[in-house]
């Protein structure tokens, strides 16, 4: 434990001690903000009808006449099939030329092929069905059940439903986080803050990528603990006690519960907050000090949020050390005991 305190500013190190209390963990608790920006967050939702580039639509024409444009006597109905809306967003009816059919519905494409083809036979009954092309579609990938390019239809509009079709979510719920990239903006949400927050069950567009995986930030834990590891995160905060509970928490037979030390770099802006100081420019090097025995030492603990690359460090008792000493040494006697007597025999 001395040799953490000598690497204090206040000595010869360039780190700065700092003891956990209820002010220091009001400017050190900082809680990973993900969130989706207002460009996703304000998209309408995309109408479930509408036409789009790469829809193939099928027009089915009735003529009143026995001879028309399209039809007979026996054959009063034409289908044109397979119609596929091309990257300008046309589509080819003969006798009516080509025809913008991106953005419409289904029923304004028909009354818009109704009307061309009126000009050259009386009142053509006019039916169009719509089946979804690759111009409305999402890509989703990483730990999903069912990863795949999926088109965006009426019953999958929205974030959530779209996760839903692709088998849901693989491995824990509370740790999965959900990135969508739609253009040159990219943002990450927390799986759970879908369901708690509607607002950021965003509509989907055509072209979106959405990628699941799990929460990557670590922390390591040494010293005097059940276990030695690198531990990465299973939910959006971890605080201390929890962080010791996860390796079996201190080792009764080594730990000095006085000296349960955080080492973290800090952005300049919450060392500021935490050493009440306004002349530091960069990350700081900071050591928090948890004391488990003192009167609230287990409350600041259980408050004291532990971040991405920190290291928990549970110092050993003094007396641990003390017997360590003096076993090396009784161990060094015994060692020279034997030699002498070994001489003496000789």
């Amino acid at each position: 434990m001395n040799e953490i305190f000598a690497g204090s500013v206040l000595r010869e190190g360039d780190a700065f001690v700092v003891a956990v209390g209820d002010r220091v963990n009001r400017a050190a608790n900082v809680t990973p903000a993900l969130g989706f920006s207002d460009a996703l967050r304000n998209a309408a939702l995309l109408g479930g009808d509408t036409v789009r580039v790469g829809d193939t639509v099928t027009v089915t024409v009735y003529e009143n006449v026995p001879e028309g444009l399209m039809t007979n006597f026996e054959t009063r109905g034409a289908v044109l099939q397979e119609l596929q809306v091309d990257d300008a967003g046309f589509i080819y009816v003969p006798f009516a030329g080509r025809i913008r059919a991106a953005g419409q519905s289904p029923e304004g494409l028909r009354s818009t092929i109704a009307r061309q083809l009126d000009e050259q036979t009386p009142d053509p009954q006019v039916y169009v069905s719509r089946t979804t092309g690759d111009g409305a579609s999402v890509s989703v990938m990483g730990r999903v059940n069912s990863q795949g390019v999926y088109p965006v239809e009426r019953n999958t509009r929205r974030l959530t439903a779209m996760l839903a079709q692709a088998g849901g979510v693989e491995g824990p719920v509370q740790s999965a986080q959900v990135t969508v990239a739609r253009g040159s903006v990219t943002d990450r949400v927390w799986l759970e803050d879908l369901f708690r927050h509607p607002e950021l069950d965003i509509a989907l567009r055509g072209g979106d990528r959405l990628l699941v995986d799990q929460d990557q930030r670590r922390f390591t834990i040494l010293g005097a603990t059940g276990t030695q590891s690198l531990i990465t995160f299973d939910s959006p905060t971890i605080t201390a006690i929890e962080a010791l509970a996860q390796v079996g928490g201190l080792d009764p037979t080594r730990a000095d519960p006085t000296g349960v030390f955080v080492f973290r770099n800090e952005p300049a802006e919450i060392a500021r907050n935490v050493l009440g100081r306004t002349d530091l420019l960069g990350d700081q090097r900071l050591i928090y000090v948890l004391d488990l025995t003192a009167p609230n030492g287990m409350f600041m603990a259980r408050d004291f949020q532990i971040r991405d690359g920190d290291t928990v460090y549970v110092t050993e008792a003094s007396a641990v050390s003390w017997n360590r000493l003096i076993s090396t040494l009784s161990g060094t006697l015994s060692a020279t005991g034997s030699v002498v007597s070994t001489a003496a025999d000789l």
